[in-house]
């Protein structure tokens, strides 16, 4: 062995070594336990950050931990390559975004080979390659097959700066999730997929997801946002015309004292008409329309309206109560309309307050009586209703069943289930994406492309200076065809798809990658899928998150698979932080891994990232901790290279009896240390905790180092085997050398995890804490094997403790077998 820890040297030598004897390839083995470690895949943007090192390393240690148990573990890897900065790229840099996209993805490779990870390249995906969104075409049209898709003119999310929609999820704050342009909302031809069909699914499923972290489920729930209430009808004053109102409290019915319409409502221009103040309400309406729903129905946002002039019929009472228009209420949730109840609900306080609205107590709480005068905001909980004709006396509960009954037998309304959830909105105006398969024809209407006619490839000479239309509208070799039902004339589907649709199967494609007949076999699906383990960020939670389980749940109904849900445990790691804040380029806080890896090597990025922190939490960066890591593993280095020469051979077998006590104490330390490191990585994800047990290990062994030990070589073997097995998942190249240096035997991470000995770890003497009237004022070590009275009896012996007693009463002794003695006396 080399003197020194020369890890460039070592890194270099055993990541060629793996790539050559494709060392971490998969293969489909039935006789074997599948495991399934996924981290999401990345987006390559041209270089990896420490954000990505820490998810990567953490997929990597579980992958090769379940190896080594004895799992056949797929661990592959890929490139989310769809998507609007090759687009921005190549508009800034006039380089064709397929150029752009392949150079990122040849270096993000090489720089994911360089921290050693143990992914089976031959299962490697593009979403841009035409091999996989051929199959992202093929599903689309599954979803048109199955009624789950349908285009229709919508007011859309629309960001000026990336030229394209957005769906409501991608609207963060009222701006573009990708560049942060303000959104605005724009009438369009959309293509839509048909999620709320499987909200009720996507809800009561939750409960399955028993690997998810409690705060992401709450996120689906609260986006999917089921309530259960009433719908039905106000009449205009002197119209025809009826405004239908979604409410929760129809218990609270009585007490409307108007009723707002959202400002897309397709009433407002009829209830307007003719009026003095039609330009001012106009003027409003345009105002509202482009600011972003989230910014709209937040609790923060000023409420504000304007009156229309046009009056309701209240049903339950008779009575008129004004029509305004309100900035609050929204246009694609629930009917457009929401009925005005101040004295029961905040946000119609607030608005009554500043319109000086009529207000009317409709619910009492129980064993109070609320009065308007006296009252600092709206009561909006349950009670006894009151000043509500036939309903009053009820309580809140049952008064909404009897409410809802009536509305049913007088044909008013009907008992309604509504979702906060949105049909998925996935055209796109771009160019780099998966072009949507389907064809219009001014005959035969929107027709698929011919499955066998897959992919519809994108052409290469595009102007990406195209504006509200997507550049493919430009390139007429693309858009004019032949329709393949009639023959005639036709233009191609100018859209492309949301990336998040080539991201929502992908997993699935890992399990099949070769498949040219299908997206994949359903069988090798069937054998891989659920993903056991996925890895990856909170800010997944609802978008990538909530759509691969609606394309899982839709591929079970097609029959392709036999899952529910894509995920089984699910691990969000928490950022990387470095003054303060997450790194980011912006900011000139980025710590570049190619610097950490050129520096330390490797091994010491992986080791320091794992160790600092636990992975569900946000990491501040450190760089006297990744020196500690570094020097941790010259430690084990020079520990290993001292032991090597008191090995015994390719046996390691020994008479554990003719231990002395302190190799006795060393194969203990060893044991626990096993025990513990398997709990951690296997039951807990502690690898912080994991990794400082492995260190107590090493110190354990330079402690007999420096006593000078005569160490049973067959416990040597034993002790540097299991050190390099218990690190390898850790830090895979600096172990791959020390085996090869030691043991000799094939590969440290295809070695057997270590076991460990339930009677090796039990202490054979124990330190025990003597108090006397619950003060500690002596230890003793003692067998550990003392039963709680023969601990008292060997504590009363000895001579400090009697001469405490002296000319004292004891009153009783406590003994706690293993732990402590207290002495009462007086």
């Amino acid at each position: 062995m080399n003197e020194r820890y020369n890890p460039k040297e070592i890194e270099s030598k055993w990541q060629k070594y793996w790539a050559e004897n494709n060392a971490f390839k998969t293969e489909l083995n039935r006789q074997r336990p599948e495991y399934y470690v996924l981290e999401m895949f990345p987006y390559p943007s041209g270089n990896l950050h420490m954000g990505h090192v820490r998810n990567y390393s953490i997929g990597d240690v579980i992958a090769r931990f379940k190896s080594m148990q004895g799992y056949n573990v797929l661990h592959p890897m890929g490139w989310d390559s769809f998507g609007m900065p090759a687009e921005n790229a190549a508009i800034k840099h006039g380089v064709h975004p397929a150029e752009w996209t392949w150079e990122n993805i040849t270096n993000m490779r090489r720089q994911q080979q360089e921290l050693g990870l143990s992914y089976d390249w031959d299962r490697e995906v593009a979403t841009c390659h035409p091999d996989y969104y051929r199959w992202t075409q093929w599903l689309f049209l599954l979803f048109v097959e199955r009624g789950l898709a349908y285009k229709k003119k919508a007011a859309v999310n629309w960001c000026n700066e990336c030229n394209t929609v957005l769906a409501n999820e991608q609207v963060i704050d009222g701006a573009c999730w990708r560049c942060d342009s303000v959104v605005v909302k724009k009438e369009l031809e959309q293509w839509f997929f048909k999620i709320t069909d499987y909200a009720d699914r996507l809800l009561n499923d939750l409960s399955e997801l028993k690997g998810w972290p409690e705060r992401v489920k709450t996120m689906q729930e609260n986006w999917i946002g089921r309530s259960e209430g009433a719908e039905f009808s106000f009449a205009v004053a002197g119209s025809e015309e009826k405004i239908a109102v979604y409410t929760t409290r129809h218990d609270t019915a009585f007490g409307v004292s108007y009723v707002v319409l959202a400002p897309e409502h397709k009433l407002v221009e009829k209830l307007i008409a003719g009026k003095d103040n039609a330009g001012e309400i106009r003027q409003f309406v345009d105002k509202v329309r482009n600011m972003s729903e989230i910014s709209r129905t937040s609790s923060e946002f000023e409420k504000e309206g304007i009156f229309t002039g046009a009056y309701a019929v209240n049903p339950f009472t008779g009575q008129e109560v004004p029509i305004w228009v309100a900035n609050y209420v929204l246009v694609e949730y629930g009917t457009g309309a929401v009925m005005g109840v101040p004295a029961h609900d905040e946000r119609d306080w607030q608005f009554a307050n500043k319109y000086n609205l009529t207000k009317k107590i409709v619910v009492q709480p129980e064993g109070q009586e609320l009065a308007l005068d006296t009252m600092e905001g709206a009561y909006s909980g349950d009670g006894i209703m009151v000043n509500s004709g036939q309903f009053s006396g009820m309580e809140s509960e049952a008064g909404k069943v009897a409410i809802a009954k009536w509305l049913e037998e007088q044909g008013y309304g009907k008992r309604h289930v509504n979702y906060r959830l949105r049909d998925w909105l996935v055209s796109r105006q771009r160019y780099w994406g998966a072009p949507i398969p389907l064809i219009n024809c001014a005959d035969c209407g929107s027709v698929p492309v011919p499955k066998e006619q897959l992919p519809v490839l994108l052409p290469e000479n595009v102007n990406f200076a195209a504006g509200s239309v997507s550049p493919l509208a430009k390139v007429e070799e693309f858009v004019n065809c032949t329709c393949p039902k009639c023959g005639g004339p036709a233009k191609r589907e100018t859209d492309t798809m949301d990336t998040f649709i080539c991201s929502s199967w992908y997993y699935m494609r890992y399990a099949d990658p070769k498949n040219t007949n299908l997206p994949f076999d359903s069988s090798k699906a069937d054998y891989w899928a659920p993903v056991d383990q996925y890895i990856g960020g909170i800010e997944h939670a609802i978008l990538h998150l909530l759509y691969s389980r609606f394309f899982t749940k839709v591929l079970k109904d097609a029959g392709l698979v036999n899952v529910n849900e894509p995920f089984k445990n699910l691990l969000t790691q928490g950022m990387v932080i470095k003054d303060g804040s997450k790194m980011s380029k912006s900011k000139g806080n980025v710590v570049s891994p190619e610097e950490i890896i050129a520096k330390y090597g490797a091994d010491t990025a992986r080791l320091f990232i794992l160790f600092a922190a636990p992975p569900e939490r946000d990491l501040e960066w450190n760089d006297q901790g990744v020196e500690g890591s570094y020097r941790f593993l010259g430690r084990l280095w020079r520990i290993v290279d001292h032991y090597a020469s008191f090995m015994a051979g390719e046996e390691s077998g020994y008479d554990n009896n003719t231990l002395s006590k302190e190799e006795r104490n060393l194969r203990r330390v060893l044991h626990a240390t096993i025990k513990k490191v398997t709990e951690d990585i296997g039951d807990r994800f502690n690898f912080n905790t994991a990794i400082s047990s492995i260190m107590e290990l090493v110190n354990a062994m330079y402690t007999a180092k420096d006593q000078n030990l005569a160490v049973n070589p067959g416990l040597v073997r034993e002790l540097v085997s299991s050190l390099l097995c218990l690190l390898a998942p850790f830090a895979p190249h600096i172990t791959e050398e020390l085996w090869s240096e030691t043991i000799g035997q094939g590969s440290v991470h295809k070695h057997i995890w270590p076991v460990f000995d339930e009677e090796a770890i039990k202490l054979e003497e124990v330190e025990i804490v003597v108090q006397i009237n619950g003060k500690v004022r002596e230890k003793i070590v003692v067998s550990a094997t003392l039963t709680s009275k023969e601990l008292e009896e060997k504590v009363l012996e000895q001579e400090k403790v009697q001469a405490l007693l002296q000319e004292k009463q004891v009153i009783k002794v406590i003994a706690i077998a293993g732990k402590l003695v207290n002495i009462v006396i007086r």
